[in-house]
């Protein structure tokens, strides 16, 4: 087990969901708005002639317009992925509402939905407001793309390639098929739960057969590709921008693997399976339609205008990280974790994982009680207390408490800091017996502290720039511009898709990560 997972599954925090009373400060990915490709407006302009001067239009905007929901109505399919939409769009934080960006991706949409095998099919595609690299579907033509899978892409060719394949998931019904698979699996999984509902084994039986079905099969993915690639070239698109694509996916992968604390749990890659094979397979289709480099658009110039803008990385509902720092200007507050420590801003709390096993989490709650500090520690949602340890402290001004706990194989420290009404929590945990555990929370504790209003002010989200490249300008000095990573001329040649020993030239237009 990772580093950065080993606090989630210790017994000592019990932290249920959080209920309408939390503070959700960390939805990952997490602004929550719904992009939907659905109603068509149409402008009717009356032509009078010089034989009829008193011309009126008798044509007016129907009453009740044909859009996706009217379409999708009597659909067994659609009302399969509309029961599961709120869970996806929650999984990843939220929907991402821009128009430029919805304009972009209806545009790419569009042009795909012309040459469907099932031109009945009607879509509904959602911009997930999440960092992550992923895109999918449901039953019923619900398609999902990341933010981040945008912030990779380098031209509309190859966001086509992506939702081409997950249409052709939709054509093939491959989501239907899944579903048969689930409730036969269901009937599994009670059995297991009857039998073995007291075993570990039991536990792991349903876990090994939720994650045989977040996936389709490799024969599923395989006849996606196909549609998928046949469909880019009929639309007129580059059809080798799916093997290109599918290059990049893995080289970004290869990135966030040099971190080990990375979470690529939501990443596209992991539900899509990559390989060398279904790279050449992906080349070899699109053969089909000529020489690579010869047919087929790309549009990269309307695609990065269309990106121009486009949030990267955390979004302000959750705060942002920067280097050893989490600061939430909405909240108005931030703390630093000790140096070589890794922040990721979960959904479900703030973890940071440091040296030698040490694992932070950071979470709030709203104080609606008004209760002592002390009293709180000692409420219940801490299991291995020692009551003796809990004190009263104050932390840079504001009301705090501060206690140790122990269980298994671990210690803790627990500390909460009352700021208006909230409460924030901290729990350290290192290997018992560590003497790092005071040094630890004593960093975390210290740095704490309200923002001053021009410090919230200034906090602003990275986003994609678009630049176009100076005389004199080359890789190194681009890359130095980049913003929220100390691994940047890495970063920069990866979202330009830029292979080693690659050059710019005055003229070009690449992507940076900026404020």
């Amino acid at each position: 087990m990772m580093r950065r997972t080993r606090l989630e599954s210790l017994t000592t925090w019990k932290s249920p969901a959080l209920s309408s009373d939390a503070i959700i400060f960390a939805p990952r990915r997490f602004a929550r708005r719904l992009m939907l490709l659905s109603t068509i407006a149409m402008a009717l302009n009356g032509c009078q002639t010089l034989i009829e001067q008193s011309y009126q239009p008798s044509v007016s905007p129907s009453s009740n317009p044909q859009i996706v929901d009217e379409v999708q109505k009597n659909d067994p399919r659609a009302a399969m992925g509309a029961r599961e939409h709120p869970r996806i769009v929650a999984s990843y934080g939220g929907e991402y509402k821009d128009a430029k960006t919805e304009r972009l991706v209806a545009r790419i949409a569009g042009a795909l939905t012309a040459v469907s095998e099932n031109p009945s099919q009607s879509y509904r595609i959602t911009i997930l407001n999440s960092p992550a690299i992923n895109a999918f579907a449901l039953p019923g033509g619900y398609l999902y793309v990341t933010r981040g899978l945008l912030a990779l892409a380098n031209d509309a060719s190859e966001v086509a390639a992506v939702l081409s394949h997950e249409m052709g998931h939709v054509t093939a019904n491959h989501g239907i098929e899944r579903q048969k698979r689930e409730e036969a699996e269901v009937i599994a999984s009670r059995v297991v739960a009857e039998v073995l509902s007291s075993d570990i084994a039991g536990k792991q039986a349903l876990a090994r057969g939720k994650l045989r079905l977040a996936a389709f099969s490799r024969q599923q993915e395989l006849q996606a590709d196909v549609i998928g690639v046949r469909m880019l070239g009929e639309a007129g698109y580059d059809p080798y921008s799916a093997a290109r694509f599918l290059d990049s996916m893995a080289a970004y992968s290869r990135f966030m693997s040099v971190d080990p604390e990375a979470d690529q749990s939501l990443d596209f890659l992991s539900s899509h399976p990559n390989s060398a094979q279904r790279i050449e397979l992906a080349r070899t289709h699109a053969r089909a339609f000529g020489q690579e480099g010869s047919v087929g658009d790309k549009g990269r110039d309307y695609y990065l205008d269309g990106i121009d803008g486009l949030l990267y990385g955390d979004s302000p509902e959750e705060g942002y990280v920067r280097g050893q720092t989490f600061l939430h200007g909405g909240l108005g507050i931030r703390f630093d974790v000790p140096p070589d420590f890794h922040i990721d801003n979960k959904v479900e709390a703030v973890m940071a994982t440091g040296p030698n096993d040490i694992a932070v989490r950071f979470d709030g709650v709203a104080d609606n009680q008004n209760q002592s500090l002390t009293n709180y520690i000692s409420s219940g949602w801490v299991t291995g207390l020692d009551p003796s340890t809990i004190q009263p402290v104050t932390i840079n001004g504001m009301e705090a408490a501060t206690a140790r706990a122990s269980a298994d194989r671990w210690d803790f420290d627990v500390t909460v800091i009352r700021n208006n009404s909230q409460i924030f929590r901290f729990l350290t945990a290192v290997p018992k017996g560590s003497d790092a555990l005071e040094p630890t929370a004593n960093v975390l504790r210290a740095s704490f502290r309200r923002m001053t209003p021009a410090e919230a002010a200034s906090l602003k989200p990275l986003r994609i720039r678009v630049v176009t490249v100076r005389p004199g300008e080359n890789i190194s000095t681009l890359a130095a511009r980049m913003m929220g990573t100390d691994r940047k001329l890495d970063l920069f040649k990866l979202i330009n898709a830029l292979p080693t020993g690659a050059a710019v030239s005055p003229g070009d237009r690449v992507k940076i990560i900026a404020e």
